[in-house]
């Protein structure tokens, strides 16, 4: 039986906030946040990028940041949001489908108000590790950097959704990474900006692949 959409939306965030805190706190946790403390010191505005499988931990561990996040307009977007909030993250609805360019004009806007601004480039239905061209844009628009982040566990559940999102298992140590910031030219063309969303592909692989290997080890 479907359980009704007002009632899955008024419990599912209150449910999955507090699973996040119980699961936070069994957990061993570094960050290397080097390649941006200089920036952050600064207060200068910056675009967080991660893969759609990697995202579970990070409202939990950069809950009450001056941080806005880009949800989807979808239902599933609708749930996030509302779990976002929870965290004391504010939320901004848009998707390549969906709300697009209201969204770009927003995030704009919040990185000329000194908000960092948190995009998941594949997300919200793939393809997984892809950028979509959104980030790009934006990151030429604003003049901000692009920043690749990863969070990699010692162990974790896989599950079997698109975008073979990880759990991290209780007890597990955790790494989250941050990588070094890539700029886009304010004047790039398309090609351009093609050539830089492949850049970005590739740093959050490099970024994910050490923060597996450093939780592992």
């Amino acid at each position: 039986m479907r359980l009704p959409d007002s009632l899955v939306l008024a419990v599912a965030p209150a449910l999955g906030a507090a699973s996040l805190r119980l699961l936070g706190l069994t957990l061993s946790v570094r960050r290397d946040e080097t390649s941006v403390s200089q920036l952050v010191a600064a207060r200068r505005p910056l675009i967080y990028t991660v893969w759609h499988s990697r995202i579970v931990l990070l409202p939990w561990l950069y809950r009450n940041r001056r941080l806005r996040v880009l949800a989807s307009r979808s239902r599933d977007g609708e749930l996030a949001a509302r779990m976002l909030q929870r965290f004391g993250l504010e939320v901004i609805r848009g998707s390549s489908s969906r709300g697009g360019a209201e969204a770009l004009r927003e995030l704009t806007r919040s990185l000329r108000d000194g908000f960092g601004v948190v995009i998941v480039p594949d997300g919200p239905r793939g393809p997984r590790e892809v950028v979509k061209p959104g980030v790009v844009a934006l990151a030429a628009a604003s003049g901000a950097a692009i920043v690749p982040v990863a969070v990699g566990a010692s162990a974790h559940w896989r599950l079997s959704s698109w975008d073979e999102l990880r759990i991290p298992r209780p007890g597990a140590r955790c790494v989250v990474v941050f990588g070094e910031p890539l700029c886009v030219p304010r004047h790039a063309d398309r090609a351009a900006r093609r050539v830089k969303g492949k850049e970005l592909e590739a740093a959050l692989r490099a970024v994910a692949a050490r923060a597996d290997l450093e939780a592992a080890a």
